[in-house]
Formats: structure tokens, sequence, C-alpha cells
């Protein structure tokens, strides 16, 4: 008997299926939008009641290519029929060529595979703790964080985010995490000089490129110039938090390109698997001190994902998609601005890189971030918000010029709306 025959109605969800069924079963962590989507294609989502709507949330800065790209359909098609999955017991060729594509494009050695940006970041954290006590000979290793930052869900990831919101009733967090302010070179600097106490040591200082949850902050040249010279004078590692920012989202492969420095070790995932869940963590020969058993994931770049995560590499790079990113930023942020003239005293400030822009609402206004989605939705627009005054703009990074202007004219309206 075929498969197919035993499993005829597998992939086809009960239309009947309402928000209500679905909350009895599913556990209350997200505060979901009232729509339900089945399909895309491209930069555009289909719900279950036929509706069409331009996303420019992409999985939250996720789906690179888009919905049901070519390449990525080929790519998966053809390895789900081969070999999906086996473990890194063995070696597996695709993980190693996706490797070698990062490694060629980016400043890191090496790299490790697993399955999520918290992941890898956890990864990022393990590995400079044994570089601090293997290399350094620091007993009880210190790593700085920035405020208001976001490097995942896990419990040494949201210790390291410093955000105390969302750290409210996981204590007790991890040790060894101290948080500075964002782009505040005197802030870091006393801390490191605080912190170096008898057996207790700054070890690796941890930053995004551009703080995405944390509002949308580019990094400012000059204090991530001088972090790099901290680090090479004393010592310490350098971590970029790239898992939402790197993988052309900038304009460059990577944010930190945008910075004029190279890391000691960055991390990836969101947009290298183009939606299908992968996580990478990069680094420079210097500090790949992990050996077999110091660190492992099972489903961690199976051939399946690495397959599709090069489809997506491959693709970026030769369609020049970078320099679509480039122009479509432009263009996007100049609406934005353009708006923000219309009602300025609602809209305090545009900010981003490439196609990962916010939309910053005046702190002393009524208006909020869920509230323009909101209103955006109904305009037939998908927005994300990163924090409660900043609605957040990020594309597959295949977006056209017609729908980006589509999506500022439904902007408008939204905010018309709310007025």
């Amino acid at each position: 008997m075929s498969p197919e025959t035993l499993v005829p109605s597998l992939g086809t969800a009960p239309t009947s299926f309402t928000p209500d069924d679905f909350d009895q079963y599913v556990m209350s962590t997200y505060g979901r939008f009232p729509l339900a989507l089945e399909r895309g294609e491209g930069c555009r989502v289909w719900d279950t009641n036929g509706r069409e709507y331009l996303d420019f949330v992409a999985g939250i800065a996720t789906c690179t290519l888009g919905h049901a790209h070519p390449a990525m359909v080929e790519a998966i098609s053809q390895q789900i029929r081969t070999l999906h999955h086996v473990s890194n017991l063995y070696y597996v060729p695709s993980q190693g060529q996706l490797a070698q594509w990062l490694v060629e494009h980016s400043c890191a050695d090496r790299a490790f595979f697993c399955n999520s940006g918290a992941e890898a970041n956890e990864g990022a954290i393990k590995l400079a703790r044994k570089y601090a006590h293997t290399v350094l000979g620091i007993e009880e290793p210190v790593i700085l964080t920035a405020q208001a930052s976001f490097h995942g869900r896990t419990l040494a990831t949201v210790t390291a985010t410093g955000q105390p919101k969302y750290q409210k009733n996981f204590s007790p967090l991890v040790p060894g995490f101290h948080y500075v302010p964002y782009n505040d070179i005197q802030a870091l600097e006393q801390a490191i000089a605080d912190l170096d106490q008898g057996a207790r040591r700054v070890a690796a200082i941890m930053l995004e490129a551009l703080q995405g949850e944390g509002g949308v902050r580019p990094g400012d040249l000059a204090y991530f110039q001088r972090v790099r010279e901290l680090c090479d004078q004393k010592g310490i590692l350098l971590i970029l938090d790239e898992v939402q920012v790197g993988m052309g989202r900038s304009g460059r492969y990577w944010g930190y390109e945008n910075l004029g420095i190279e890391p000691d070790i960055f991390t990836s995932a969101k947009g290298l698997g183009g939606g299908v869940p992968i996580g990478a963590l990069l680094c420079k020969s210097h500090c790949d001190v992990f050996q077999a058993g110091d660190h492992a994931s099972t489903f961690g770049g199976n051939p399946l994902v690495c397959t599709v995560a090069l489809a997506v590499c491959q693709t970026l790079e030769q369609n020049n998609i970078l320099a679509n990113v480039v122009a479509r930023g432009e263009q996007l942020r100049a609406g934005l601005r353009a708006i923000a003239q219309t009602y300025p005293h609602l809209i305090q400030e545009v900010r981003g890189w490439g196609l990962i822009n916010g939309l910053q609402i005046a702190d002393d206004s009524d208006l909020t971030s869920v509230a323009i989605v909101k209103a955006a939705i109904d305009e037939g627009v998908l927005l994300v918000p990163a924090g409660p005054k900043v609605v957040r703009f990020v594309p597959p990074l295949i977006v056209s010029e017609a729908e980006i202007d589509q999506a500022l004219n439904a902007v408008r309206r939204a905010i018309a709306s709310l007025l």
C-alpha cells in the first residue's frame, strides 16, 4: 500500500478549527493577532478567508526570499526525497558546503549548526566561557551585554537579554552577566574596570550590530570601533548577535560590515534558512576551543535544513539581492520620513538599515505600535511591533518597488484611521 493511501488527508487543516479550538490545545505564550494564514507567494500571504496581505513581517525577519520561492521549493522537494536527517554522528556533505559558503562570505573560520537563534547564542555563551577558563585563565568569567538587547528565550539567553520584562518570574537567572547602555562607550569602559576584580573578569562583550527587538536601534560606528579596540587591548572576545540583522537584511551579508569591524564570534539564524529552522554559531579559529563532546545538537545541520539554507545563500548571491535590499530600504525610509513629516506630533524618528526599519512613535503620544499594526492589518499589510512605541518593517528581501509603495500607502491610511 502506498503512503498516499495510508495518509490521504495529511496536510489538510480542518476549516472549522477556530481560535477557541486552537487555544484549547496550544499554550498561551503568544499574544496573537486575530488572523490565520494558510498560503503565501512572494511577499504576499492569504488568510483562511481568502483575504490577501502584503507581508512586511516575513516571519519576523526570517522569510528572506519570501514565500514559496522556487529555489527553496526545489531544494526542499529534492532533499526530502533523498535524505532528511541522519544526526551528526556522520559527515553531512551539505552541512560542510553551507559552512564553506558562510566562511567564505564572512570573517569566520568555523561554523557550528543548531536550530534557532537562541541556540546559536547559547553556543556562543558556552564557547566564550570555555575560552575564558582554558585560554584566559578566568575563574569567574563575566559577559557584558546591552540594555534593551534581545538574545533569546533559553535560561542563559534570556539572562543575557537586557530587558527585565523577559526575565520576570524566571529567577534564579544564570550568573555571569552584566548590562550596560547600548552605544555608550564610557559606561562600557567603566563596567570593564569595575568588574575586573580578583577571580572575576570580563571575558566577552555580546552585542547586536543593530538592536531589533529593542526598537530597531543601529549600532554607532565610533562606539563599535572603540569596543573592538578595547577587546583587542584586554583580550576580551567580541560576540555579535546577527540573528535578526544578518543574512543580507542590512544591505550587507552581516550587520558588522556596516560598522567597519570584525567580531571574534557571531551568530546567525532567522534569515539563514529563509524560514526553515536553522541557526549557526560562527567564530574565528583563535577562539575555536570546542572539542568533541563539548557541544551538540541532534537536529542541527541536518541534510534538509542545510540544503535549503545553502539554496537561500546562493540565491542571495547569484540574484544580487543585496542591491535590492539597499534600494528598497532607501525607498522605504524616504516614504516613512514623508509620513513622519505629515504627523510630526506623532512620529518621532525613522531609523534602520536596509530592510530592517523602525517607525518611532513620540513618547508623549497615546498612539502605540500595536494600534498601528492592527490598523495596518485592516489595510492589508502585516507589520510587527518592536516595543510599545516602535513599528518594525521587515519585508522579504525580494520586495519590489511597487510593493513598498503599496505598503506605505496602507500605513498612511492606517495612521489616519487612528486619529
